[in-house]
């Protein structure tokens, strides 16, 4: 009698999967990025070197190119079509390189003299011709990329971390150590500032942009990651909370619509963003409890009249009005405000919250090191993560994409 082959019920799990770790070097890894639809990474370390990558027949990546530089380089950007190299460093400056086809050479072509400090992200933007930076220095700069010519520069009030840049648009967007992120109309030599957004309570470290819908994604120290809405409804904002430590790392996949975020707190996340999502409210200030009526301790007259000791201000995540600790002391998950993670929720709300609610629109996966930057080659669904033990690892993610 022929066996019977039965399928496993067992629904596979979907997670990403390890498929290659690279101990690429003694100094700490400031960032790296991979080549689109090729086995090549491109790295930029403390040790002064920037190294090429390539996967040989063994399955492991060695270095191709191993070049050594005058300062610690800090950012890098490729393109593909070009085959431009362009590495910002410690001590201001861009390095342009042209890079073979076979990744076995790059050829330094100029520098830019951009910046008065660390470059912390550099951009090229070949439809604009212009190489984009932005540093320690509290300057975003742009550049003639044909003739290496500063064009214009724009100085925020502390230092500029992160930025992104829409071709179509002529849009630049800067994330800033204090928290902001300054929005700027670009026109060859001049800029308008459109608008700054405030949301973050700590440093703006990441950036990533929706090119069709126009949403703008913020990663900060503040362990949260708001979605700005640049487009249709501008000024709508909501939170996605679900890390534990710094947000150091943001990528997006357009063809599912998700949202990748990295962190400090070793943990992956992957947010659907094809769903209906709901604003976060604007938090109410009072001198009172909403419900109660008890007095914070501020409101000394109240306390006085009452003879009764002030209570301490929270907020409703849900509503956004204010209670004492009595009135508000539930917690709920609200995944379609962004809260993954379990928040305060006053007594009203909590009684509202139903477990259809409460059904997760994120997952999120232990990579097992402390990341610090991302790179996605959406092409072949890979994700590379450098970690501040200065190893790099590469995802398969496939499963969840």
């Amino acid at each position: 009698m022929a066996a019977e082959i039965k399928a496993s019920k067992q629904a596979a799990v979907r997670k990403p999967v390890l498929v290659n770790k690279i101990e690429a070097s003694n100094e700490s890894i400031n960032m790296a990025v991979l080549i689109p639809k090729k086995d090549v990474i491109i790295s930029v370390s403390d040790d002064k070197t920037v190294r090429v990558w390539q996967k040989r027949d063994s399955g492991q990546y060695w270095p191709s190119i191993y070049h050594a530089v005058s300062s610690e380089p800090s950012c890098l950007d490729y393109n593909s079509e070009t085959l431009k190299l362009f590495v910002g460093m410690d001590n201001g400056t861009i390095s342009e390189y042209s890079m073979e086809e076979d990744f076995n050479r790059m050829t330094h072509r100029r520098d830019y003299i951009a910046h008065q400090g660390q470059l912390t992200s550099v951009k090229f933007s070949v439809a604009c011709e212009w190489v984009l930076s932005c540093g320690k220095d509290k300057y975003f700069q742009w550049h003639c990329s044909e003739t290496g010519r500063r064009l214009g520069g724009f100085q925020a009030n502390a230092w500029c971390l992160c930025m992104e840049f829409d071709e179509q648009s002529k849009y630049a967007f800067v994330g800033d150590y204090s928290g902001q992120i300054s929005v700027l109309k670009i026109k060859d030599t001049t800029f308008e500032l459109i608008t700054t957004l405030r949301g973050h309570s700590g440093i703006v470290r990441c950036l990533a942009w929706d090119i069709e819908r126009k949403l703008l994604f913020s990663g900060s120290f503040d362990q949260s990651i708001i979605v700005w809405d640049i487009g249709g409804r501008q000024g709508t904002a909501y939170e996605l909370q679900g890390h534990k430590d710094k947000v150091q790392g943001l990528a997006y996949v357009h063809a599912s619509k998700q949202l990748i975020s990295a962190s400090d707190d070793c943990i992956l996340g992957m947010w659907n963003m094809d769903v209906k999502r709901i604003e976060t409210p604007e938090w109410i200030e009072g001198d009172a409890c909403t419900k109660c009526d008890a007095p914070f301790f501020w409101n000394f007259r109240k306390m006085w009249d009452e003879k009764t000791i002030g209570n301490r201000q929270h907020h409703c995540r849900k509503c956004g009005k204010v209670f004492c600790n009595k009135c508000s002391n539930k917690r709920s998950t609200i995944p379609p405000m962004g809260f993954e993670i379990e928040v305060r929720v006053c007594d009203e709300c909590h009684s509202t919250i139903t477990e259809e609610d409460k059904s997760p629109l994120a997952t999120f996966h232990d990579t097992r090191h402390s990341i610090t930057y991302i790179s996605l080659d959406d092409t072949r669904n890979v994700l590379l993560t450098v970690g501040k033990d200065r190893v790099m690892k590469l995802w398969d993610i496939s499963s969840l994409v």
